[in-house]
């Protein structure tokens, strides 16, 4: 007997930048000196106190049963508290439900309010698994186009003119994936104030509220704009501030029918995090930052580093980064020509030479809906940023 997979799972696809790092560690594997860019995830070991409660939790009998599929209480608790210190958003534990991972809460957001037919509004360039999320609720996503003229940020206007009848939910995210932009304060108050208008509900997604650099700012879309606050959903996650991504913790903070709905959902599916993973959260929210910093530094010094030997390739144009660690730059001068004797029509080709040729892995701007550009994480070694970016204005010189 043959089946056939449901339209449902057919239509999504493979994540762009999962695919990009795993082929850079395959070719590394077979003894290619790949050096990948694609990463969206810190080179940095866990904190130590952070592995040393997980430990801990392993030898807990308590944790080796089944737990509330909405998260540990003490989580969650821990969670309302360690988002007031961030932003100032004041939540209870009822809005809170930790999920397996950052992805775990965009699923779990859009399947608590999205329904077929409804339209989603999604500035663009955007992190490749929320269109994906959309379509697997049944709504459909409206690109809103930004550009390196426009700091990679949309307007209240530009929101405005994709706006239509059927728009139900608008995606926010500062700092950004995969841009790195992060919006002032004032910018994030003005589409606040525009969505509660309009009756349009958001998701503000803060995994990268710990990381921005210089004068750039983080805010919360909830606390400047309190008026969309009954219609926002917060989500987050310890991945990216503690480097733990694969300790699969993430959460939403949502209205409490939200939150419940999210959480039936669950104790459907995935059930409860796993609670060591959870115990291991709970000591990066209640525990030392000081290690947060250190990485924050180390980012911020290899942005600038980046920064610095992008522009110096011609047919670059590349803006600094001002949060999370990815530099986002327009590749169109070099399009249109040929490279290492093969034609560059487009940044899918372009980041196909660069595999072959330079043996560096970037993502190219199809993956993020804004082709002509591409990704490159600078959570990498600096000497590694310096030979692959090296190896790039080589092959472009010669």
């Amino acid at each position: 007997m043959t089946g056939s997979v449901s339209n449902r799972l057919a239509s999504v696809g493979e994540s762009a930048t999962l695919a990009i790092t795993n082929k850079a560690k395959e070719l590394r594997a077979s003894g290619e000196p790949v050096i990948g860019f694609g990463a969206g995830e810190p080179d940095f070991p866990t904190p130590g106190h952070i592995v040393e409660a997980a430990v801990a939790a392993c030898r807990d009998p308590k944790n080796h049963r089944y737990s509330p599929a909405a998260g540990l209480p003490e989580l969650r608790e821990a969670i309302v508290a360690a988002t007031a210190r961030t932003s100032g958003f004041q939540a209870s534990p009822a809005q809170v439900v930790v999920t397996p991972g950052g992805k775990g809460a965009v699923y779990a957001t859009f399947q608590a309010l999205l329904d077929p037919g409804d339209e989603v509004l999604l500035p663009a360039p955007y992190w490749v698994t929320y269109p994906e999320a959309a379509t697997l609720a049944g709504a459909t996503t409206k690109v809103v186009p930004s550009s390196v003229a426009s700091g990679f940020r949309v307007s209240v206007d530009d929101l405005e003119a994709a706006r239509t009848e059927r728009t139900k939910l608008l995606v926010f995210v500062s700092p950004s994936n995969p841009t790195g932009a992060v919006y002032p304060p004032s910018e994030i108050a003005e589409i606040g104030a525009w969505a509660a208008e309009h009756g349009i509900w958001v998701m503000t997604d803060e995994i990268y509220d710990h990381l921005v650099y210089g004068d750039a700012e983080f805010a919360s879309l909830p606390v400047v704009a309190p008026e969309a606050a009954e219609r926002c959903v917060i989500v987050n996650g310890v991945a990216k501030t503690f480097a733990m991504t694969g300790w699969r913790v993430g959460w939403m903070i949502a209205p409490v029918e939200i939150a419940k709905a999210a959480s039936r959902l669950q104790s459907h599916s995935t059930s409860n995090v796993a609670n060591v993973s959870q115990m291991a959260a709970l000591a990066a929210l209640t525990g030392p930052l000081d290690t947060v910093w250190q990485m924050r530094d180390a980012f911020d010094r290899r942005r600038m580093l980046m920064h610095g030997l992008l522009a110096g390739i011609p047919g670059i144009e590349v803006p600094v980064p001002e949060g999370a660690f990815y530099c986002y730059p327009s590749v169109e001068g070099m399009l249109g020509g040929s490279m290492a004797g093969r034609t560059v029509e487009t940044s899918m080709d372009l980041a196909a030479v660069l595999l072959e040729e330079a043996k560096i892995a970037v993502v190219p701007g199809e993956a993020f809906g804004a082709p002509g550009s591409v990704r490159l994480s600078f959570a990498l070694g600096d000497t590694d940023i310096e030979e692959g970016l090296g190896r790039w204005a080589a092959l472009v010189s010669g």
